[in-house]
């Protein structure tokens, strides 16, 4: 298989100070909830959400229903009849008990929807945020910042937010037009009075508190960093025990504890500047409804059912049409969370395209031999174009031969096998090597997976399968033969290899799982740092002996007859090969 890598634009990152707007968010809203309701799962997420509309049309007449039941029970109390205050009493009870079980499967309804848009959507995130290795791109991005804490956090506080905001609003509409009716039946005035003061407390919020959506945004971000270098403390406690870095951590986490907490000083600082104004909003609305309809019941125009019911009615529709006010707080929250997943999509999007621009120019090219490793004047930069690391490097590798890589410290021997693997944006020129599953690379630190030694040694393709014999035939070979005694002979025993295993015997476990695998093509990038030199001897020779190509980068002298050809790097990007046999003194300088 051919695959040709060009020159990656360099999208400009963009900050989220700029590119978050209202109108931004609102698309972006709808952009992944169009997505989930379009799924594969989209019959049973629209049968939830329709059963939910219908309860929370149900609930809503429920309310009005009980409305006229409490004006009638509130009246026979003030006529003192007792047969119709019996009656009315039922009918007041009755309303009840319609409204529990509605009540019950209207939240139950709300709960499972969430639950099955939190569940698609994480998936969703999940298989994009692995696709293409958008995860390894997105590192050290200017506008994503925790990805993690967005797909865990940010999508369970969407899908239930999302769900919640909506079935607000769509109560207050059924409250507006069940109740407008009720009030304008009692007096006119009650509307015209509760229209103009919503208006004018809905903007006086919005001057108050327009600044807290941006807080939320930055606060998410935070707390994020904030447990994120929890996670790296435990991650790397023993090379800080090693260090003695306590003190340095101590401040680091404390440094961003302090900034989680000043950000949320603001916010708490703006939540009492709101509340101020919105707690005198909700009392002064108490006695508006009684001071004008009062004078109406005095006169002996209603009876005293009417006084209560004009409250109920006003503090009903006063509350949806202050949808702003009194969600605000909760409101700019959630924006801030739409955003930030908003922000991520449009980052897996980006990587999506270039991606698909990618394969397609692969596709285009013609068909080469699939058992080689050629690359012809590729140019190798550092992301962004900031540095030339190598200039139009050539060479030829077919299966069974080998290449080292050496080299001062950053003149991008590891960018090499980078840009072969398809991680190192910066290169132009044209590059052939076999399809991925025919190549396999081994870093300095090997990543040690969750579970068994055999998870362990067939990581990332356990269903291959490899038969016991062979997995302890390999094992033997690689001089790991005292791991069998640590999980008492049993290879699914699940252990936790990263702290059990030394870095020399994770670097066998990495040889381990090149020799079960057995691929085209191996890359080493300083594989054998932590070995010493009996052991490093032994294991290429059994590569040598495997007829798997490969290319190394180390510093060691040693290992230079263990390659057919010795590639060196200079700072200045020029590079030459050598034989390193000396049947052969053709040299290539760059």
């Amino acid at each position: 298989m051919t695959t040709t890598s060009n020159q990656t634009p360099q999208t400009p990152e963009v900050s989220d100070e700029d590119r978050q707007t209202l109108k931004t968010t609102v698309r972006q809203f709808l952009l992944i909830s169009k997505a989930f309701f379009a799924s594969e799962r989209r019959h049973k997420a629209r049968g939830f959400l329709t059963a939910l509309l219908l309860l929370a049309l149900a609930v809503g007449g429920i309310q009005v229903l009980m409305s006229y039941a409490g004006r009638d029970f509130m009246t026979a109390i003030t006529r003192k009849n007792v047969t119709t205050y019996w009656t009315a009493f039922g009918w007041y009870l009755g309303s009840f008990a319609l409204a529990v079980p509605i009540g019950v499967y209207y939240r139950w309804v709300e709960e499972r929807l969430a639950l099955l848009w939190r569940e698609w959507m994480t998936q969703h995130f999940v298989k994009r945020y692995f696709n293409n290795r958008a995860y390894f791109r997105l590192l050290g991005s200017d506008s994503v910042d925790n990805p993690d804490q967005r797909i865990s956090e940010d999508i369970k506080n969407f899908t239930v937010s999302s769900l919640s905001f909506l079935l607000i609003l769509l109560n207050s509409i059924v409250t507006l037009v069940a109740f407008i009716g009720v009030l304008w039946a009692v007096s006119g005035m009650l509307v015209v009075i509760l229209v103009a003061y919503a208006l004018t407390g809905t903007v006086i919020s919005i001057v108050i508190g327009r600044k807290l959506v941006r807080l939320h945004f930055h606060q998410y971000e935070k707390e994020a960093d904030f447990r994120y270098s929890l996670v790296r403390v435990r991650d790397n406690a023993e090379s800080i025990a090693f260090y003695r870095g306590e003190k340095r951590e101590h401040l680091d986490l404390f440094n961003r504890l302090t900034a989680a907490v000043g950000n949320m000083r603001m916010i708490i600082i703006c939540n009492r500047n709101l509340a101020f104004f919105s707690n005198s909003y909700n009392y002064v609305a108490l006695v508006l409804p009684v001071l004008v309809v009062a004078p109406i019941y005095m006169r002996g125009q209603v009876e005293f059912g009417v006084v209560t019911q004009a409250a109920g009615a006003f503090a009903a529709v006063l509350a949806a049409f202050s949808l702003i006010i009194t969600q605000f707080g909760g409101l700019s929250s959630y924006l801030a969370g739409v955003q930030r997943l908003g922000t991520l999509w449009d980052q897996l999007d980006e990587h999506d395209a270039e991606d698909a621009r990618i394969a397609d120019e692969a596709t285009k090219a013609p068909e080469e031999n699939s058992h080689i490793v050629k690359l012809d004047k590729l140019t190798i930069c550092t992301p962004g174009k900031m540095k030339t690391l190598v200039e139009e490097l050539s060479f030829e590798l077919h299966a069974g031969q080998s290449l080292i890589i050496m080299g001062a410290s950053g003149t991008g021997k590891s960018s090499v096998l980078r840009t072969i693997a398809g991680l190192w944006p910066g290169a132009c020129g044209d590059l052939e090597r076999p399809a991925f599953d025919q190549l396999m690379f081994l870093p300095q630190r090997p990543y040690m997976v969750a579970g068994s030694l055999r998870d362990q040694l067939l990581y990332p393709y356990p269903d291959r399968g490899a038969s016991d014999d062979e997995i302890r035939t390999v094992v033997t070979n690689v001089n790991l033969t005292d791991v069998f005694t640590r999980v008492e002979d049993d290879l699914d025993r699940i252990v936790d290899w990263g702290n059990i295993l030394s870095l020399g015997e994770q670097q066998r476990i990495a040889f381990a799982r090149l020799f079960l695998r057995k691929p085209k093509f191996a890359f080493l990038d300083e594989a054998t740092s932590a070995l010493d030199e009996s052991n490093q001897s032994d294991l290429y020779l059994q590569i040598k002996e495997s007829q798997i190509g490969y290319i190394s980068v180390g510093h060691r002298t040693t290992l230079i007859e263990f390659h057919d050809r010795l590639l060196t790097l200079d700072r200045s990007g020029s590079w030459k090969i050598e034989n390193t046999r000396g049947a052969d003194d053709k040299q290539q300088p760059g």
